[in-house]
């Protein structure tokens, strides 16, 4: 993934909120994921040691400290000489511990690991508050891997056993059971192929490839997980083409299937949001419920102002068991 040091005003459907502007590669950047801790939202972002905002009231938000000063102490082992910008991060609360997932990478290639630190609260007040590194929980290598570990996102299936969802390009979108201990792979190892796009063979297999998919997030909703992923390009301001798309399983490790019952791994995928003539794309998706509505938040490129990237958040209306979403406007 690219950034852009770039003014952002993070938007909340529609509406621009308090925010002293900045360059992004100091605070807002892409890829926003949430979490409520008593009264407080938090929102975690792509950004030079995590973004970290939160918000009393899911509208207004405030700027807080980022989550790494320094980059991870086991960056540059798979990126050299990292720049600490990390990416794409996910945040889980399971038995009493705050864990956020981020990715380490280099943009176009699958030198990546995804990482996780964890921590008691997300009030930077408390006195119990510190991040704890616990290291890498997955690792991928050119030449050796047809995935990417980046786009973590946590996800418990009926039975309450944790699997990690991931991945961008390649050979599509991956998910990996889990131990309990949520920090490494469960033995013996099981694998899915939960997304993916028709990749040209032609290609290297270091090259990201042509089968343009990333970010998937799962959402449980009555009998279904529903997995929304991004299509196409993020990331190139005016030539920004991303979108989501949706399918759905009865089964958390799928097969997911679009609304013509076309499977995911086979290039299936329902469309919720894309840009239009004011935005050039619009992706990287999280889905939750807070207080009893359903919600996704995204960032998308203004079509006014160069094609920064801004953060949006609409409310999810249902249609016929499918997620809906207005346009952008």
């Amino acid at each position: 993934m690219k950034f852009f040091k770039y003014i952002i005003i993070f938007l909340v459907n529609g509406f621009a909120f308090a925010q002293e502007a900045k360059p992004i590669d100091v605070q807002f950047s892409h890829d926003p994921v949430a979490i409520k801790q008593g009264n407080t939202y938090y929102m975690f972002t792509t950004g030079k040691g995590i973004g970290v905002y939160s918000s009393t009231d899911f509208k207004n938000w405030k700027p807080e400290k980022s989550v790494f000063d320094v980059k991870p102490t086991w960056a540059d082992k798979v990126v050299p000489n990292y720049d600490n910008h990390i990416w794409a991060p996910d945040v889980v609360f399971h038995n009493g511990l705050y864990y956020l997932y981020y990715s380490v990478s280099a943009f176009a290639k699958n030198t990546s690991a995804i990482g996780v630190t964890v921590n008691k609260t997300l009030d930077p007040k408390s006195k119990d508050f510190k991040w704890i590194d616990k290291g890498i929980v997955i690792q991928s290598h050119p030449n050796r891997d047809m995935w990417n570990a980046i786009d973590p996102q946590i996800i418990f299936d009926d039975n309450k056993v944790p699997y990690m969802a991931f991945g961008s390009f390649w050979d599509g979108l991956k998910m990996v059971k889990l131990n309990p201990d949520l920090i490494s792979i469960a033995q013996p190892q099981e694998w899915h192929t939960i997304a993916k796009r028709e990749r040209s063979f032609k290609l290297d297999d270091t090259d990201p490839g042509d089968a343009a998919i990333e970010a998937p997030f799962i959402f449980k909703k009555g009998k279904y997980y529903y997995q929304f992923a991004s299509w196409d390009l993020c990331c190139r301001a005016e030539k920004s083409t991303y979108k989501v798309v949706v399918g759905r399983s009865e089964k958390l490790t799928g097969p997911y299937v679009d609304d013509k019952g076309i499977p995911m791994n086979e290039g299936g995928g329902k469309l919720v949001i894309e840009g239009n003539k004011n935005w050039f794309g619009a992706g990287h998706n999280s889905t939750y419920t807070f207080d009893g509505k359903d919600y996704m938040i995204f960032h998308a490129y203004d079509g006014k102002n160069k094609g920064f990237p801004v953060g949006k958040i609409k409310e999810i209306t249902w249609q016929n068991d499918w997620p809906t979403v207005t346009p952008l406007d």
